[in-house]
């Protein structure tokens, strides 16, 4: 298992404060957010989760997904959820050139049809972004979102049990947590969701997309 952070510690955030980590001031709304879909195995189970609970999201595509699952992508956004770009083919920002980076990140957008004039929420595949790539994207206007409370559903060695109590022990109102609606997150993903849903519906909060 690499070493990762479940709880994105505040040094952290202040280090990289041009990037959004949480939303401060928020007193009842959880950001849920789910990486490296569209698929037709996964995502619209994920929706008829959120319809159920009556929540909304924010969904960081990769997009090759999305040219692959139009479809999908369309009743994402249908349904009131945002959509973020996670670059065409999931970068690795640590590893690849700047100049290739900001392509790829475009090639997505043109790729993310149905939703025009929507905000430019962008977060990088591992977490990995240099600082040059992410000053050319915020000056494309890309809001950088990261996150404060990170499931690992895609890992491995994480039991469903342990995915859970990752996102219930460490969320409160703000939070942005990280899902993955993929084949490998996939199972903690459904024992999980439905779980984390029902935790914030008896808080009294209230799960909503970023814009």
């Amino acid at each position: 298992m690499k070493p990762y952070l479940v709880k994105t510690p505040g040094f952290v955030q202040w280090i990289f404060r041009k990037r959004t980590w949480f939303f401060p001031n928020t007193t009842d709304i959880i950001y849920l957010t789910f990486d490296d879909g569209p698929i037709p195995q996964v995502t619209p189970w994920v929706l008829s989760v959120l319809e159920k609970y009556k929540a909304k999201a924010t969904f960081f595509c990769i997009g090759d997904n999305c040219k692959k699952h139009a479809g999908i992508l369309k009743q994402i956004i249908d349904e009131g959820h945002s959509i973020g770009n996670h670059t065409f083919n999931h970068l690795n920002g640590w590893k690849t050139n700047a100049s290739l980076y900001i392509k790829n990140v475009v090639k997505t957008e043109e790729a993310i049809v149905f939703m025009k004039n929507r905000s430019l929420l962008f977060r990088p595949p591992y977490g990995k972004l240099t600082t040059k790539q992410s000053k050319l994207l915020q000056k494309k206007g890309y809001k950088i979102i990261m996150w404060d409370v990170l499931s690992a559903d895609f890992d491995i060695l994480v039991s469903e049990e342990k995915c859970l109590k990752n996102v219930i022990n460490n969320i409160q109102p703000g939070s942005i947590v990280v899902f993955h609606d993929s084949l490998k997150a996939e199972k903690k993903l459904r024992y999980t969701l439905p779980k984390v849903l029902e935790y914030v519906s008896d808080k009294g909060w209230k799960c909503e997309a970023i814009v």
